[in-house]
């Protein structure tokens, strides 16, 4: 390890934790992480990875900054609005952390670059609003062999987990959500509405979760998901087990490819 003077000071209080030290600050350089949306789950997940070092940050969003977005996505700034969410990003974690290097992927993700995108990357975090991304981003991570840490959120309340059934030993978002719910059975954010600092806390848990799967440390949320009522100021967490009829990671899977996905 080479670590510049600017470095070590920069990651000094990573460096000083017996978890991290200097050779997992060096993970942390070398790892590369896809973060699927630059909105209101995907700002606080980059910004504070971008902060931790996370040497290779992509981002891949097709969408443009709104007025209404500003409310909770705290990655853009009002001189961002019209601008693509992508390019903001990448000009705010560069302010953040020069050294890291950004890679904007400005399109929506499809059966069609899903693989491609995804397999040049370490781990994926998924901040996707809608549930046919989340379920392309879990296939996708199975059949690429790549860990998933993903959160969603909705009015005050919100959930976190990560999903490695390609260990062949945990489950996979499939066993827990086996299909897609009917369209319209689940309002969006726009429809229902959410309170903007929710995304900074279930964010943040994603963050965390992704640091920790790059080090290696602490225990994996792999086989759990984590519940959180912001109302309430509660937080839960329920196992989830594998199933071994699972459509993607049972044992006799009828989901091989991404052909399924429109």
């Amino acid at each position: 390890m080479n670590f510049t003077d600017s470095q070590i000071q920069r990651y000094a209080r990573h460096i000083i934790l017996p978890e991290i030290g200097g050779t997992g600050q060096q993970k942390l350089m070398d790892a590369r992480v896809l973060v699927i949306g630059a909105g209101g789950l995907g700002s606080p997940v980059l910004l504070y990875l971008a902060a931790a070092g996370i040497g290779t940050l992509g981002v891949i969003d097709d969408d443009v900054v709104d007025l209404s977005n500003l409310q909770r996505q705290v990655l853009h700034a009002t001189a961002s609005v019209g601008k693509a969410k992508v390019e903001s990003a990448a000009e705010t974690l560069k302010a953040i952390n020069p050294e890291i290097r950004v890679v904007t992927h400005r399109e929506r993700l499809t059966a069609a670059n899903a693989a491609e995108i995804i397999g040049g990357y370490d781990i994926v975090a998924d901040g996707s609003d809608n549930f046919s991304t989340r379920f392309l981003v879990n296939d996708a991570c199975f059949l690429a062999g790549k860990t998933l840490v993903s959160a969603a959120i909705l009015r005050f309340d919100g959930q976190i987990a990560t999903w490695k059934g390609h260990d062949g030993i945990s489950p996979c978002y499939r066993c827990f959500q086996p299909e897609r719910p009917p369209a319209g059975l689940i309002p969006s954010c726009s429809e229902a509405g959410i309170i903007g600092a929710l995304a900074g806390v279930a964010g943040s848990l994603q963050a965390t979760e992704v640091v920790k799967e790059v080090l290696g440390i602490g225990d994996s949320l792999a086989g759990r998901l984590v519940l959180y009522d912001a109302l309430g100021a509660v937080f839960r967490t329920i196992r989830v087990p594998k199933n071994p009829d699972c459509a993607l990671c049972g044992a006799a899977p009828t989901i091989t490819d991404l052909s399924g996905h429109a």
